[in-house]
């Protein structure tokens, strides 16, 4: 297969990672021929790199070791050091060019000035403060992706509490599951949000999400949609007096920045907390040195608060880029809408997911035609592995000139282990390259490294971004277990990869049991506390099946309760309930009348094998019947095959 996109000189010599690269020559000696070269030396010499990193950005005067060790887990980063993930964004201030840009699907759009960011994010730190926030308390956010999601972050971050926050297409119970776990002391919310053409009302949610937080002290209510709620504090008053100046609270390198949650697959999600330290490092060298992505940008990338993505594109501001916020749908009011904001918004690079992409090629849309996408000059893809159909689809309709980034890493480390960068080539279906201080393999189940085959994707070396500690894992026993239970000392991130002989990968899909559909990763505990709650419902199974052609099957198993008959009637019942429950992205595609649900001896559901299973895989290699609790019941699941 050949490349669809191959860099120039002109891109190798302007790209940033390029100009990295000299500034570590010059400080080391070694020389780069290519991105291969210095990918080798940033994994052979972890304290060098990310030492190099901070001296490349400027962050400030370094002291002390970068790292204590490189065992995992238990990497101690910077232990001397501290700093504050707001002061980056600080020090890129300026007045040619607006911070934000707040698009609404009505398609208004509202441009934020740096002044007014900065004056905002000021307003309300002080705020908090006056409201009895401190150093490591909680600030919740329960919020469209809006340019207010972005300043109560930032606030709360300069003073060093610590940022949590969901989308609004959550409901209140799942929003609850996560955000309860933090006890925090704000709640800064919406009264709604729009999504396909529809308003969505979310006071009630927000009742029955106060009700379930006993240690709020206050609620801060951004009005998007005329909708009340009594003992609030309105976001226009609080941020009615000027701001001035930003005082930042240092911190040191691992204190708590945000935390993040797993997807809920086997229970309840886990928090995973993310330091201020580690994240600057990664998101400077994954947005600048990777994406590319500088003064000259506007970066939007679709997204949600509820997903790490949304993080993910907040990092453009410390590069001094603009960034683009949306409320709204990539599909409302025509199918290709998303293409429609970058042209009005002239993005530089824009995110999205394969599932969009493929249901733009459906919609037979030619956005380079329709569209003024000038400016555009990368298109980054992520949430699910995009198939070459769908790479070839984005060169012929968006354009050859532009390369494609797919990226895949995840919520556990808030950035990508592997993805796009400018002086590498793009080939169709294919990652192009692991990230810089990334140092990845594919290794069988023996721990023994694969080339040109199926590996399971381990890190060998630790990132500062990997998580501080789980929330609530006093001996960091979740952790250890999320991670280095298969490999000892190695972290396992449950993806399938091929590396490739050309240097690329490519990703097959998850090897464990997460949802990961339009490129949200979702937790099937959140499917099944709505549906097996229902009267009508035994148990339920859910599946996230990546198939061939960039297809995801996303099928219901449901047994029914005794005397219930799976009517079209009751199957619309329970979409309903998820609907409405969890959110519309966990609906399934079909739901399927099941005789039972096999599990493992000690009681859990057999999802990553019947996953195998449906993936084309034999029967007998993926579970033993010995160790399933009715064997009987894995030959009807095998009868079943995924749709054509």
């Amino acid at each position: 297969m050949e490349p669809q996109w191959v860099p120039s000189a002109a891109d190798i010599a302007g790209a940033r990672v390029t100009d990295f690269a000299t500034f570590v020559t010059a400080r080391t000696g070694e020389s780069f021929p290519d991105y291969q070269s210095l990918w080798q030396w940033s994994v052979d010499n972890v304290a060098g790199f990310w030492g190099a990193l901070w001296d490349y950005f400027e962050l400030g005067e370094r002291s002390g070791a970068v790292l204590v060790s490189t065992e995992m887990p238990g990497t101690k980063w910077f232990p001397a050091q501290q700093l504050n993930y707001v002061e980056q964004v600080v020090r890129q201030a300026r007045t040619d060019r607006p911070a934000i840009l707040g698009v609404d699907e009505d398609g208004s759009v509202i441009e934020l000035s740096w002044a007014e960011l900065l004056g905002g994010t000021a307003a309300f730190a002080r705020a908090l403060r006056e409201l009895g926030v401190g150093r490591g308390d909680r600030v919740a956010g329960y919020l469209p992706n809006i340019p207010h999601a972005v300043i109560a972050f930032l606030a709360t971050a300069s003073i060093g509490a610590v940022w949590s926050a969901c989308g609004q297409d959550y409901s209140a119970q799942a929003a609850l599951d996560r955000l309860g776990q933090l006890e925090p002391k704000v709640l800064v919310t919406a009264d709604g949000y729009r999504f396909g053409g529809k308003t969505h009302d979310k006071t009630a949610d927000i009742a029955a999400l106060r009700a379930g937080l006993p240690s709020l002290a206050v609620t801060v209510l951004v009005s998007r949609i005329g909708g009340t709620l009594p003992d609030v504090l309105a976001w226009d008053e609080l941020l009615a007096a000027p701001g001035g100046q930003i005082d930042i609270a240092p911190v040191d390198f691992e204190h708590p920045l945000w935390v993040l949650y797993s997807s809920g697959t086997t229970g309840k999600p886990k928090g995973i907390v993310h330091g201020h330290g580690g994240v600057l490092l990664e998101h400077l060298k994954a947005v600048a040195l990777q994406s590319d992505i500088g003064r000259d940008d506007t970066f939007f990338w679709y997204t949600s608060p509820s997903w790490m993505m949304w993080n993910f594109q907040v990092a453009g501001l410390l590069t001094g880029a603009t960034i683009v916020t949306y409320d709204g749908s990539p599909s409302t009011p025509t199918p290709d809408a998303l293409w429609a904001i970058a042209a009005r918004t002239g993005a530089t690079v824009v995110g999205t997911s394969p599932g969009y992409v493929l249901a733009c090629a459906k919609a037979g849309v030619v956005p380079r035609r329709d569209h003024d996408l000038s400016a555009l000059r990368m298109v980054g893809i992520t949430g699910s592995s995009l198939p070459p159909s769908s790479s070839l689809w984005l060169r012929d309709n968006v354009g050859e000139h532009i390369p494609v980034a797919s990226i895949s890493g995840g919520t556990d480390v808030v950035s990508a282990f592997i993805g796009g960068v400018r002086t590498v080539p793009v080939w169709p279906g294919e990652l192009s390259a692991p990230y810089l201080g990334v140092a990845l393999d594919a290794w069988d189940e023996k721990g023994h490294p694969v080339r040109g085959a199926v590996g399971e994707l381990v890190i060998t070396k630790p990132m500062p971004s990997m998580p501080v500690r789980f929330w609530d894992d006093e001996d960091g026993s979740r952790y250890h277990d999320a991670y280095f239970d298969m490999y000892p000392g190695v972290w396992r991130h449950g993806d399938w990869i091929t590396v490739n002989d050309h240097g690329s990968i490519t990703v097959h899909g998850r090897s464990d049991s997460t949802l990961n559909r339009h490129g949200i990763r979702m937790g099937s505990a959140d499917i099944y506390q709505v549906v097996e709650a229902l009267p009508e419902v035994a148990e339920a199974l859910v599946l996230g099946i990546e198939l061939p052609e960039g297809r995801y099957w996303m099928p219901l198993f449901v047994v029914p309760a005794a005397g219930v008959e799976l009517t079209d009637e009751v199957k619309a019942r329970i979409n309903t309930a998820i609907r409405a429950e969890v959110s519309p992205r966990h609906v399934p595609d079909e739901i399927i009348t099941a005789p039972g649900i096999p599990h493992t001896r000690t009681g859990k559901k057999l999802e990553v094998p019947l996953k195998k299973l449906f993936q084309g895989a034999e029967l007998s290699r993926v579970v033993a019947p010995t160790a399933v609790d009715d064997p009987a019941l894995l030959t009807w699941y095998a009868q079943h095959t995924p749709p054509n």
